[in-house]
């Protein structure tokens, strides 16, 4: 059973920029998809940013700004954020799927708070 664990959550001014990782307890090389996704107060979670083998699809709020990426050696995905807004403030889960036909495992999620 694959676990994920979230880190680079925090604090950013808004136009700022923080990074977020999610490293995997197994080896992930093979994995069929990743995905970031993000819960703010009263709202339903929503996918962000999502990397099924060549293809990358990111929200149209996130577009230009947001870049996922994953490093197979470390078995780690990345979240680049870069010029932050308030309404970017939510917690950020990473999820993975083994394969077309799973479902996903996710991650315990990281506060990201931007001010402005």
């Amino acid at each position: 059973q694959v676990q994920l664990m979230e880190s680079g959550g925090g604090l950013a001014q808004a136009g700022g920029s923080l990074r977020l990782s999610c490293a995997a307890s197994v080896t992930t090389a093979n994995f069929y998809a990743w995905g970031w996704y993000r819960q703010a107060p009263g709202k339903e979670r929503e996918l962000v940013a999502r990397v099924t083998g060549g293809r990358y699809n990111y929200a149209d709020s996130v577009k230009g700004r947001f870049t996922i990426s994953r490093d197979n050696a470390k078995n780690t995905v990345y979240l680049q954020m870069d010029g932050l807004k308030p309404d970017d403030t939510a917690v950020y889960y990473c999820a993975t799927q083994r394969d077309p036909f799973g479902t996903n495992t996710w991650g315990q999620g990281t506060q990201v708070t931007v001010y402005s």
